[in-house]
């Protein structure tokens, strides 16, 4: 057993700290205000809109799958990620001189094109970076959520600067993501070559030896006959998917709605959006606490919780100051989907195909999730407004939190993975 050491004394947390940072650095200044800009700056509608995020989610649904199992194969070798991170540098040039002109001259043309681009760069990318984070979390001793912590406090620095930078040109906030990236893959160069007798220093040889065996393209592929597998993406489904359809794809614009003029609204949603992603860096760091004490299945019910109270209210809430209130519930929110379902899986399930798994349930199932609401949604946006949109948005996910009541496993229950530390 490994002597346990300061977080910061462990190059391998600094390792997946870092690489976490930058790439939600690279990936928050400019989705953050994608929305915004699509319909704002581009004139494009809900439906629109729409169109495009169903794009985005049909293709990043297929890519999860191959980049999980390509990662799963991997295990901690970041070659996936540096080719990722080499097409996340071309994000400002795509934008500029390609993405834009396109959607006007070819809207469907441009809407394909930048979707195959974004979810190789970028949608497909968010969780490999953190199935490899938590992978090295296992492996060498440190607690994923403090490194995860570090790719929301990352996103809020961008979402923050962003929010200024982009009343001055939403181009300004593109080519700065391709700066981000450039120092994102020196950070994963950097870390792929450590020396053997600090590897030695800080692997848990009992998690080497099982990591060891690398499962089988056929094992992988037997992922998809577990019915624990398909009832969690149901779950996922009509709830962990309206971070996109809600959260990216509606409540920008509907935020900035409030205030007289369309950058003085930019500005406080980045500024709004940067306070949220603090807090969901604070909470980052809770929630494994919170999961020893009280268990994964309960906080994973909690979660679905506070989204259906958040979006419900978003639907009732007339002001600003309401509207900004109720968007910091988001933080716990976040965090509990990102660390809970990841803990719930590598409890249940065998933590060698821990990255095929999040991505199929963590990501994939939101994916078709977005699918199915984004063009519907944002019709209905257009015809009947944001506020109606989202009470009919918050009762699918009370629904998605009775059905999850139903079918979470107790914390006890088929521990086929690494069992939970309870305090």
């Amino acid at each position: 057993m490994k002597q346990k050491v300061s977080a910061f004394k462990n190059p391998f947390y600094l390792q997946g700290s870092l690489s976490l940072l930058m790439f939600f650095m690279a990936w928050g200044i400019w989705w953050s205000f994608f929305q915004i800009w699509l319909t704002t700056r581009l004139g494009f509608s809900g439906t629109q809109v729409g169109t495009i995020y169903t794009f985005n989610s049909a293709i990043t649904l297929v890519l999860m799958f191959v980049y999980g199992s390509i990662q799963d194969h991997l295990g901690l070798k970041r070659n996936l990620l540096l080719v990722i991170t080499v097409l996340e540098m071309l994000l400002g040039p795509f934008f500029t001189w390609i993405y834009a002109p396109l959607l006007h001259t070819n809207f469907l043309v441009g809407a394909l094109l930048g979707s195959l681009y974004l979810s190789f760069a970028f949608l497909a990318a968010s969780p490999t970076f953190e199935a490899l984070a938590e992978r090295m979390g296992r492996r060498f001793g440190y607690e994923y959520g403090k490194a995860r912590a570090w790719g929301s406090f990352g996103y809020a620095i961008a979402a923050l600067c962003a929010g200024y930078l982009f009343t001055i040109s939403p181009y300004i906030v593109f080519w700065l993501s391709s700066g981000f990236s450039v120092i994102t893959f020196i950070i994963l160069i950097t870390g792929s070559r450590t020396k053997q007798s600090t590897i030695d220093k800080f692997e848990n040889q009992a998690e080497e030896a099982k990591e060891a065996q690398k499962p089988s393209f056929k094992e992988i592929l037997q992922v998809f006959k577990l019915p624990e597998l398909w009832k969690l993406t149901i779950f996922i489904i009509f709830s962990g998917s309206f971070y996109t359809v809600f959260d990216q794809q509606m409540f920008p614009e509907f935020f900035t709605r409030f205030f007289a003029t369309q950058a003085s609204g930019d500005t406080a949603y980045g500024i709004l959006n940067s306070i949220e992603v603090f807090l969901e860096a604070i909470m980052m760091a809770l929630v494994p606490a919170m999961m020893k004490k009280i268990g994964v299945r309960r906080t994973l019910l909690i979660g679905v919780t506070v989204m259906f109270v958040r979006i419900g209210l978003c639907g009732i809430v007339t002001n600003p100051l309401g509207i900004s209130i109720v968007k910091l519930l988001h933080a716990p929110e976040t965090a509990i989907f990102a660390l809970a379902m990841f803990r719930y899986l590598t409890l249940h399930f065998d933590t060698r195909l821990s990255a095929t798994m999040y991505m199929v349930v963590g990501q994939i199932a939101g994916q078709v999730g977005q699918i199915i609401f984004s063009t519907p949604l944002g019709t209905l946006h257009d015809k009947i407004g944001y506020q109606s949109t989202f009470l009919i948005i918050s009762a699918i996910v009370i629904c998605a939190a009775i059905y999850a009541f139903v079918i979470l496993k107790k914390d006890d229950q088929d521990v086929n993975g690494q069992p939970l530390e309870i305090d």
